[in-house]
């Protein structure tokens, strides 16, 4: 029995290991919407600055664009994170999300799988694992997306979205400022070739939809490991102490 419990242990560690490194495992091609082989839309518009209040901040928007994007999320980073201190030090409520997306190109060579994708604060970084991986990839079908709202169904929906999402959302590409304390403002990409301190895309969010959802098998396979390694190191623990006496 207790070899038994040292298999189950082993191979629920195993697997809990495995699963936590695949749990943001990007989709198959074969996975993806025909919609995401699309360039973003953008259309420039004459409209004035409205203002909006979130979290008792008065903001100043100023759309500039239309814009229309369907895309693959790669990474993400919640503006509401405790770990995330620029946002908390410059009164910024409006910045609900920011997630990084691919498209186009990408997706139709299916260069996305060969990199690796992660998020700061208002970054996006890709490594690629290759220099082929490198040369195979266009890094202006990649956007990192500041998105704005000041409507809270819309805000909950996109901190639901999750890694391998496939998502669709329309907005305007704004630059927004308040002066709540201090003098604050953020300005907009208006193009996908730009690159460094200043290249992503503000987005105040018209509509905001999770075309599909990303595949949770490694994460239910995570759990479950969790749960199998938790009940093993019980089953250790529960086992009876076995006495020998030895007889002279």
């Amino acid at each position: 029995m207790r070899t038994f419990i040292k298999l189950l242990m082993l191979s629920s560690l195993c697997l809990l290991l495995l699963a936590f490194w695949r749990r943001d495992a990007l989709p198959q091609p074969g996975e993806l919407a025909s919609e995401l082989l699309n360039e973003p839309v953008q259309t420039q518009i004459s409209q004035s600055a409205f203002a909006t209040i979130v979290g008792g901040v008065n903001y100043k928007v100023q759309p500039l664009y239309d814009y229309d994007l369907v895309g693959l999320v790669v990474s993400k980073h919640n503006a509401d994170s405790w770990l995330d201190y620029l946002h908390r030090e410059a009164n910024d409520h409006l910045n609900v999300v920011d997630l990084c997306v691919v498209w186009g190109s990408n997706v139709r060579n299916s260069a996305y799988l060969d990199l690796t994708y992660s998020s700061g604060q208002f970054t996006c970084y890709v490594q690629a694992n290759s220099a082929q991986a490198y040369a195979a990839f266009d890094p202006t079908a990649l956007s990192n997306n500041h998105l704005l709202t000041d409507k809270a169904e819309l805000a909950k929906i996109m901190k639901k979205v999750e890694i391998g999402d496939q998502i669709h959302f329309r907005g305007r590409l704004s630059e927004y400022s308040h002066n709540h304390g201090f003098a604050f403002k953020r300005g907009t990409s208006i193009t996908r070739t730009d690159t460094g301190n200043g290249a992503c895309e503000t987005v105040f969010i018209d509509s905001f939809e999770i075309i599909k959802k990303t595949s949770h098998l490694w994460r239910n396979l995570a759990w479950l490991a969790a749960l199998l390694l938790l009940a093993s190191i019980v089953a250790w623990f529960m086992q009876p102490v076995r006495f020998d006496r030895m007889h002279r």
